[in-house]
């Protein structure tokens, strides 16, 4: 069976809490049915998890970054390996944010391979941003 996750199962699988839950979350997504997990979910994990648990950022991309390591678990409509790298932008600083690095990603996945934005910051490694005058 394959399905999508929401993001509080990855928050008690991550969080292993409440530890019943963790358990049930952890046979769900160490299992071998394909899941899939999307960039709204991703996003909002990582908001949850520096928001209201106070973990470090560097911490949170590792979580998603070996969350999305998963064979059984993939990202809905994007590459796996573009919204890793995406992720990995957010990493060394707070110039990228996780929704930043999920619409960088949309838009190489995609290939639309342009952003309009305001944000002279956003990461524009293979892609075009546009930034209007």
């Amino acid at each position: 069976m394959s399905g999508l996750v929401d993001t509080n199962m990855i928050l008690r699988y991550l969080l292993q809490s409440p530890p019943d839950q963790a358990v049930l979350a952890a046979e769900i997504l160490d299992g071998e049915d394909d899941l899939y997990v999307t960039d709204v979910v991703l996003t909002e994990v990582a908001h949850v998890l520096r928001a209201v648990y106070l973990v470090p950022r560097e911490e949170i991309i590792d979580h998603l970054v070996a969350l999305l390591g998963k064979e059984n678990l993939s990202p809905l409509g994007l590459a796996r390996d573009t919204v890793i790298q995406g992720l990995m932008f957010c990493r060394p600083s707070g110039r990228v944010s996780v929704p930043d690095a999920m619409t960088w990603a949309a838009a190489r996945s995609s290939g639309i391979g342009a952003v309009y934005t305001f944000d002279q910051r956003f990461p524009s490694e293979g892609i075009d941003v546009i930034v209007p005058h």
